[in-house]
């Protein structure tokens, strides 16, 4: 009996260890494909500003309301900033005077763009927001819930249009019960990290379009200088600019205005050549440029604000 304990338990063990070995190959041929996929899908990041966002809603707003330190603003921004930092696709720029650059216009001037150095504005607001308390009372038990709801309202603007490319509000709920039996059970007094989770379950709904938009556009960048000794272009590394990357140049288009909406849009570009990036500098994302040279075609160095450099999406 005791020889057929030992040879069953030998038996189970070595089940057990093909198993894990088994687990273990599968995992590691997960991450085999999963490093792959990444480094075949290049990523070429979006800087994004985030100009405002506002809190619309009369929640709170009382004798002793301060329209520059709102909480609710300030939450809404964070919680934006962070899941779009999170998705690796884009650059932040903080900017303290991002809102008097651009005041209460999304009509964005040439010299508007410059200050601001993104590719795309996101203005935001918080257009509904309410707390109320539900309750039960039982003979022999009690519940009780507090829920938050929230609206919020985005505005994603091509800072070189000056268009909304996307704008879209979306409503996010939060809540939390407790209950007691016989004056048993748990109670919850004013939960406010409820705010947080009903605000970022509104950005959540919204984020992923911000994404798809942003990335569904060509990356562009832009001519720095071009002499008889170099040709250098914005961007750099941590956009995910590496030597030997080759763009496309184009030639910017004819701008014309629509007389029915009065916006001034801007005919496709034509192109007229193709670079190689040759070397990458700068120290910071908004210090950041890279050497190129031409492969085909060739630009006028005395009027380089006419071209574009974009990414080549085919």
């Amino acid at each position: 009996m005791k020889k057929i304990a030992i040879f069953l338990l030998a038996g189970i063990i070595g089940s057990s260890l093909e198993i894990c070995q088994a687990q273990k190959q599968v995992t590691q041929t997960q991450s085999q494909v999963s490093t792959s996929s990444v480094t075949q899908g290049k990523i070429l990041k979006r800087k994004v500003a985030i100009a405002r966002f506002s809190n619309e809603s009369k929640y709170a707003k009382g004798l002793f309301y301060d329209k520059a330190n709102d909480p609710l603003e300030k939450q809404a921004i964070d919680i934006l900033s962070s899941k779009l930092a999170n998705s690796g696709k884009f650059i932040l720029i903080e900017r303290s005077d991002i809102t008097k650059i651009i005041g209460e216009s999304t009509n964005i001037t040439d010299s508007m763009k410059t200050q601001l150095g993104a590719d795309y504005l996101i203005i935001g607001s918080i257009t509904e927001y309410g707390r109320k308390n539900v309750g039960h009372d039982g003979v022999f038990s009690a519940s009780k819930s507090q829920i938050v709801q929230a609206g919020v309202n985005i505005r994603l603007v091509d800072v070189a249009t000056g268009l909304i490319l996307y704008s879209e509000e979306a409503h996010g709920e939060a809540e939390t019960k407790t209950k007691t039996t016989m004056g048993i059970g748990s109670k919850a007094d004013y939960d406010s990290a409820l705010d947080d989770q009903a605000i970022s379950a509104a950005i959540s709904k919204l984020v992923e379009n911000i994404i798809n938009n942003c990335m569904d556009r060509p990356w562009k960048g832009y001519f720095l200088s071009k002499d008889a000794e170099s040709i250098i272009i914005s961007g750099g590394k941590s956009q995910g600019i590496q030597k030997g990357d080759f763009f496309i140049v184009k030639q910017k288009g004819k701008k014309v205005k629509n007389p029915q909406t009065g916006v001034v849009i801007e005919i496709p570009g034509k192109t007229v050549g193709k670079i190689r990036v040759t070397e990458t500098g700068g120290d910071t994302p908004m210090t950041e440029y890279s050497f190129v040279e031409f492969v085909e075609g060739n630009i006028d160095g005395a009027q380089i604000s006419n071209y574009y450099i974009e990414e080549d999406k085919k």
